[in-house]
């Protein structure tokens, strides 16, 4: 195997033996074929929308088969075997459609007219065959940037999942995942080529965090600045992770006057500012903090947990027996729900323990997303123009393991008192419950939710821009990004695709790029690596 697509890859040049999130070398396999199989329908599905052929089952199958590959949402290898001969199946169907309108799909050969052999050893030794290195193109910075789009494709088919979920698609979203998936198999294409394509990915994920802001905000409300307890208290309980609203929705209509409280982890923790989810007199509080540490988390937590969306790790055998999955994640072993009929994950949570007393540490705010905040704008503005407010800093990003992510929890804490914090996704979790203070009765510490909230975000800083009538790269704004997987890979291409400049990145560079690459990212957008707490506050600040 050979994978390099997240943040923590062994020796920050690439998993070859196993993956550091727990990927086992076959599903690497696994993965790479359907990747390779997707090519081949998404080459049908470019030839297709020439002469007016777009097959939704085809379109919403790919972002889901694609978004299925990200980090940390499956490992089972069953539902790995049954997506890549769905994928076969529906390229040759929508081949027929193809031909009856009058398009031609002239390969005979590669991802279109890939065949699937039936076997799990044999399937294993196909996907060995057409991993990322096998990708046409002797130029390491076509390669480089093949896989940037690769990666950039997979977060945007995330968000285009969520999305879809909650009722929001747009063709031009699954127009570009198959054009750029297409794409990744042709040698015609030339640096500058791909450069634009990297740049496209970030315009369709960008779109894609608009559709999913949409279907959050018009299914729930505009998020609201709400307290949310850090601890528990007496009773059952059921614990919700990953990202997804609709599965806790659900779970909570279904949990109604079952004396059953819901607790959200990692980056559910955002949920609570939503006006049509608050109205649950059960919906209590946050238990743990990062992805990262569920192992622990979910080991202590005395009821039944729901692993939404991705960020699953390998489950230990203390809370295996207390875990579901849903949507697009999947483990070996653990028990899978796709009709969000919670009834089980229900039973568990009323045999369990619970919590056997109240305990509240703190609190911490959440909800200040776009409407939030600008609802409070003139404030702001005008606390600019005094110059109670000096700078303005978004550290937002993924959070993960690996050592140096420390530096942003020392950056917010050495952030001076006159400046205010944005954030959001679960990078956070390095700083949320800093109680930093307020100017003038706006919060030093803004949390604008999960990391597709960065639509949000960009929304605060263009009118804040359009106010002083400025550009946004004007602004007294600074962007300090850590990355982890994919989803952070489209939205650092849809700042770019906007145009934003002076992005410092961290804690490490993307191991996939390559150094002419990265020199193009400095040169056009000023790009840089985090150094030192200090040394940015003072090249920021002066």
């Amino acid at each position: 195997m050979f994978c390099y697509q997240c943040e923590q890859t062994a020796k920050g040049t690439g998993c070859t033996v196993q993956g550091v999130c727990g990927k086992l070398p076959e599903i690497a396999a696994l993965q790479d074929l359907l990747l390779y199989s997707l090519m081949g329908l998404s080459q049908v599905a470019v030839e297709g929308r020439k002469v007016g052929v777009s097959d939704n089952d085809v379109n919403v199958f790919t972002v889901k088969a694609a978004f299925s590959t990200l980090t940390n949402v499956d490992f089972d290898p069953d539902r790995f075997i049954d997506l890549i001969k769905q994928s076969a199946t529906l390229r040759e169907k929508l081949k027929s459609q193809v031909h009856a309108a009058g398009g031609h799909v002239g390969n005979s050969e590669g991802p279109v007219a890939f065949q699937p052999k039936s076997s799990f050893d044999d399937l294993v030794k196909q996907g060995e065959q057409v991993g990322i290195k096998s990708y046409p193109g002797d130029n390491p910075d076509i390669l480089s940037l093949k896989h940037t789009v690769l990666y950039g494709i997979k977060g945007v088919s995330a968000y285009a999942d969520h999305a879809l979920i909650l009722g929001q698609e747009d063709d031009s979203v699954y127009a570009y995942v198959h054009e750029g998936l297409a794409a990744i198999q042709r040698d015609d294409l030339g640096v500058n080529d791909w450069v634009k394509m990297a740049l496209r990915c970030g315009e369709a994920a960008y779109k894609a965090m608009e559709l999913l802001d949409a279907g959050n905000t018009n299914t729930y409300g505009h998020p609201v600045p709400t307290k949310v307890p850090l601890g528990y208290k007496k009773g059952k309980a059921i614990l919700v992770s990953g990202h997804d609203l609709k599965d806790l929705e659900e779970l909570l209509k279904q949990t109604e006057g079952k004396g059953i409280n819901i607790y959200t982890h990692g980056e559910m923790l955002s949920t609570h500012g939503y006006p049509k989810l608050k109205e649950y007199p059960h919906f209590y509080g946050q238990f743990g903090t990062a992805w990262q540490k569920q192992i622990k988390e979910f080991a202590d937590f005395p009821g039944a947990i729901l692993m939404t969306t991705n960020c699953i790790q390998r489950p230990k055998n203390d809370y295996k027996n207390n875990l579901w999955t849903s949507g697009m994640v999947g483990w070996p072993g653990i028990p899978h729900i796709s009709d969000l009929n919670f009834q089980p994950v229900i039973e568990r949570a009323l045999e369990l323990p619970g919590f056997k007393e109240d305990h509240v540490e703190q609190e911490v705010t959440v909800g200040f997303a776009r409407n939030a905040v600008l609802g409070v704008a003139d404030k702001v503005i005008e606390a600019v123009k005094s110059g109670d407010i000096r700078h303005f800093f978004l550290v937002a990003g993924c959070d993960g393991a690996k050592p140096g992510r420390n530096y942003y929890t020392e950056f917010v804490e050495k952030v001076p008192k006159d400046c205010i914090v944005l954030t959001l996704a679960c990078g956070k979790y390095r700083f949320f419950d800093k109680d930093l203070g307020d100017i003038g009765g706006i919060p030093r510490l803004l949390d604008a939710g999960q990391c597709n909230d960065a639509y949000s975000a960009v929304q605060i800083a263009s009118a804040l821009a359009k106010a002083f009538d400025v550009e946004v790269n004007e602004l007294p704004l600074s962007l300090i990004i850590s990355w982890y997987e994919q989803k952070a890979v489209c939205v650092l291409l849809a700042l770019l695709h906007l145009g934003i400049k002076g992005i410092r990145l961290g804690p490490s560079l993307p191991a996939f790029l390559t150094p002419n690459v990265l020199e193009t990212l400095v040169k056009n957008f000023d790009i840089k690596p985090i150094s030192s707490a200090d040394e940015d506050l003072k090249a920021i600040l002066g």
